[in-house]
Formats: structure tokens, C-alpha cells, sequence
């Protein structure tokens, strides 16, 4: 589904990115580990457009996508959760929601009953203001805006960064849910280990700003794989 060959990124006149080679497939979880600041972030927004690549090429389904902004990534399919959330605070939880109407055609605008069975607690806070819901409340607020983009490819970046246990346990069930429906491709970036090694299907480490390790998790050792993402 979505593929990267030599792609690099810079901030300024540093590299942060060195040549990635990456598949992201669909039906499947494709995780992104490494410590902090090994580049993790910074790929994903070099796929959704938010900061632009400086080199390689991204291709979906088989076709090129060329440097764009975030909004024509969007409606190309793919579909960001970022880091911090990025919620609008000031907002409605429905008015957050139907800011993801921007990027699709006018007959799709509605937010799909599969959204609040996914997430109760928005149908019971949907006239609450974004910035009054908690962090956990919040990141499914998150997930939920992207979901109603359609997208090919999700792309996560720590949704369990700062979450109660029990948010994260129904954040990994939503995005084993959206595994099995089979559709997208999602890539998720993780740092809480044993939930991003329960949901992958394919692991990808990063250290300074290249591939260390790339395989199957079938096939790489779990003592091995957390000692390479340890600090």
C-alpha cells in the first residue's frame, strides 16, 4: 500500500532522515520503534506533508505522491494522528470531528455510526468543548477525526503518550478493529513496547535517523527487538 525508497529529510542544514526504505501494507500494523530522537516523528511528517522531504519518493497504491501539503496527503489518503494530538480546544467535540469533512467530497459529510460505537464517551461529549476533555478523551477524539478522513493509510504517532491503562486498552482494540476490517494500512509510532509488539505485524527500528532492523515480528526475537529500542 504505501512504500518509501531513499527517502531523507532536513531541518536546516542537518539531516534527519538517511534513506529510508519502507512498506507499510495493508490489512497490517507496521510499527516504527527507537528511542527518542532517532527520527521516528519526523518521517511521519515527511509522509503526511507537514515538514517536506528533501529526496526519494512515496508511492501509494503504486502511483508516486509528489511533496504536498498536508491537506492534498489527506485527501490522497493518508490520514495523521499526531503526537500532542492537535485537537481544536475551543471547539466542539462534533465541530473537531466534522473539521475532517475538509478533505472529502460533500456527499460523504457525516460522521459514521461506527465512530461512537468505537468511542462512547464522544456521543456523550459531543457538545463538550475539546479543550475540556481529558488527554485519554482527547487522543480519541484524535483518532476518531482521522478515521472519518477514510484514509489509506493512519498513521499514529505515540497515542499512548500520556493515557490512563484503560484508554490505551481500548485505543489497542480500536486499532486491532481497524486491522481487521482490512482497508488500510495503518503505521504506528510507539515507544510503550509491549502495546506496539502486541499490535504489529511488521517492526521497523530506527536509530539515528536510518533503518536498524526491518522484519516480520514473527521472525525477530522479542528479548532481542526490546534491547535494540531500550535506551
Amino acid at each position: 500500500m504505501l512504500h518509501t525508497s531513499g527517502l531523507t529529510l532536513h531541518y536546516g542544514g542537518s539531516q534527519i532522515l538517511h534513506g529510508i526504505d519502507f512498506t507499510a501494507k495493508t490489512g497490517e500494523v507496521t510499527c516504527i520503534m527507537g528511542t527518542n530522537g532517532v527520527g521516528k516523528t519526523s518521517f511521519l511528517k515527511a509522509l503526511a506533508g507537514t515538514h517536506p522531504r528533501s529526496g526519494g519518493t512515496v508511492t501509494l497504491d503504486g502511483h508516486d505522491l509528489p511533496p504536498s501539503r498536508p491537506q492534498d496527503m489527506a485527501r490522497r489518503g493518508l490520514s495523521v494522528v499526531p503526537q500532542g494530538r492537535m485537537i481544536f480546544p475551543l471547539l466542539s467535540v462534533r465541530e473537531n470531528l466534522e473539521t475532517a469533512f475538509s478533505v472529502l467530497p460533500k456527499a460523504d459529510h457525516r460522521i459514521p455510526p461506527e465512530i461512537y460505537d468505537l468511542f462512547p464517551v464522544l456521543r456523550d461529549m459531543t457538545a463538550r468543548r475539546g479543550g475540556d476533555l481529558s488527554g485519554g478523551q482527547q487522543q480519541q477524539l484524535a483518532i476518531a477525526r482521522a478515521m472519518i478522513m477514510r484514509p489509506k493509510v493512519l498513521l499514529l504517532d505515540e497515542p499512548t503518550e500520556g493515557i490512563q491503562p484503560n484508554i490505551i486498552q481500548q485505543i489497542g482494540r480500536v486499532i486491532d478493529y481497524l486491522k481487521g476490517r482490512g482497508d488500510m494500512a495503518i503505521v504506528l509510532v510507539e515507544q510503550y513496547f509491549d502495546f506496539a509488539h502486541a499490535l504489529a505485524d511488521q517492526v521497523y527500528v530506527f536509530r539515528r535517523g536510518a533503518v536498524a532492523l526491518q522484519g516480520r515480528k514473527a521472525d525477530l526475537d522479542r528479548a532481542m527487538l526490546r534491547a535494540e529500542v531500550s535506551v
